[in-house]
């Protein structure tokens, strides 16, 4: 253990809450009660800054443009480039321009590797949120509400696509750039996707536990959250909307925030 320092940590009090949604997408339904142990999450998500001390000291690999993932179809290939490209840690290197963005092109064990480095350094039991505890955080305890601050979409509490023209000179944000939710933690809509510590099943919720859920044993797929800057669809960045790809999929909208859970 040494004295690495924790990313801005929020406590997010136990509690029981509506997870997902009847009139949204069929995989998130049924809504059901769902009780949520007391745990902690990052008021922001990983940043490059902080996940390049991780790249130093564990020498992980830095985030790149390799061969696209296998969702990204032969005819997308050149756009998938393009918009990475900005996000690429050239030689390795830190983009300076984004040390304050969240850090993208990560895969699922990627962010589990940096969770498990961070354990290391700190001590504390580092890891993703479940999809359990990522809804209840983003909801910030509103009751059934849409999005993190309430029923309506609003420009200007989150970073999403408002006009498809503009996906090549869009990107995203530094964290942070919009007011928190009723939690206190930045960005649970827009900006990036947040990797989650649950495998993914359409069907989840029809057997879902009360008391705090983890998802399927195994799967093919993982969840990830949130929306994201490329998100042209508002429906996306809903707190309820589910998303879910092959975990070896990177790309410039899919980030990771931590949480752990006091022994």
């Amino acid at each position: 253990m040494t004295d690495e320092p924790l990313p801005e940590m929020v406590r997010i009090p136990a509690g029981e809450f509506t997870m997902g949604a009847d009139d949204g997408d069929v995989d998130e339904g049924p809504a059901h009660r769902v009780y949520v142990d007391e745990f902690h999450l990052g008021a922001y998500a990983i940043t490059n800054r902080e996940y390049a001390r991780f790249v130093k000291h564990a020498k992980h690999r830095a985030p790149a443009l390799r061969e696209p993932p296998a969702i990204v179809t032969r005819e997308r290939r050149a756009v998938f480039r393009e918009l990475a490209t900005p996000h690429v840690w050239v030689d390795g290197g830190l983009p300076e321009a984004r040390t304050n963005h969240p850090v993208t092109l990560v895969q699922h064990e990627d962010a589990l590797a940096f969770c498990r480095w961070l354990a290391a350094r700190t001590g504390k039991p580092i890891r993703l949120p479940t999809e359990a505890e990522w809804e209840r955080a983003a909801r910030g305890g509103l009751e059934g509400r849409r999005y993190p601050w309430g029923d309506e979409i609003d420009p200007t509490r989150a970073n999403y696509l408002p006009d498809r023209a503009l996906k090549l000179k869009h990107g995203t944000e530094p964290v942070g750039s919009y007011a928190p939710n009723a939690f206190g933690l930045y960005d649970m809509a827009g900006n990036v996707w947040e990797w989650v510590s649950d495998w993914y099943r359409p069907d989840y919720y029809t057997t879902s536990e009360y008391r705090n859920p983890r998802g399927p044993a195994t799967g093919m797929l993982r969840c990830v959250r949130g929306g994201s800057w490329v998100s042209d669809d508002v429906d996306m960045l809903r707190c309820a909307y589910r998303h879910e790809v092959p975990p070896d999929t990177y790309a410039y909208s899919i980030g990771f925030r931590v949480a752990y859970s006091e022994p």
